[in-house]
């Protein structure tokens, strides 16, 4: 699988992009909002099987990418779409990216393509994602894509030693006249 935006080429993992990734993944600084990392290098090699793994899952209930910035051809991030429940039609997305393309907008593009695929391609009613209270950027990348706040998820996981909260985001599909499905923040 891969899909495009206008800065973005978003692609399937490979094995060999175990160096990029841990780039990202096993940088303190980039996973400190996170539930995993950072990674030791077996760690990312471990990620990548499972996302080659999940890549060929039928049917498939996760669609994890590379993000890749078109100009440079580097690969910069991830952004992951999880189907949660299928009868309910419901996902989940997340994202990281190198600290180095931070600020940038590269975040919102990927996820808002992740975005689309799950409500057009993929027929999703409901998508949802997290993100601790603390990481301001990431809460801004959620609203500006159109996801609503919905609540806070109070000492919803235990990390490094102590309980944190979640703000919990989500966007809703929504039929719009002659076009088949699309979504939007209600």
């Amino acid at each position: 699988m891969e899909m495009s935006t206008p800065r973005l080429l978003l692609r399937e993992f490979r094995l060999d992009d175990h160096a990029a990734v841990h780039g990202f993944a096993g940088d303190a600084e980039v996973t400190r909002y996170t539930d995993w990392g950072p990674n030791s290098p077996d760690d990312t090699a471990a990620f990548l099987a499972e996302a080659v793994r999940d890549a060929s899952g039928t049917p498939r209930e996760r669609f994890g990418l590379a993000v890749v910035e078109r100009e440079s051809g580097t690969l910069i991030g991830s952004v992951e779409l999880q189907i949660a429940s299928v009868p309910h039609r419901r996902g989940e997305i997340g994202y990281v990216l190198h600290r180095d393309w931070w600020g940038k907008g590269y975040a919102g593009e990927a996820a808002g393509r992740r975005l689309r695929f799950g409500f057009g391609e993929l027929g999703l009613h409901k998508i949802s994602a997290t993100c601790d209270p603390g990481n301001v950027a990431s809460a801004r990348v959620l609203t500006k894509i159109g996801m609503r706040l919905e609540g806070r998820l109070r000492e919803h996981l235990h990390l490094r030693g102590r309980w944190r909260d979640r703000l919990l985001y989500a966007g809703l599909a929504g039929p719009v006249a002659g076009q088949g499905v699309s979504w939007e923040a209600r």
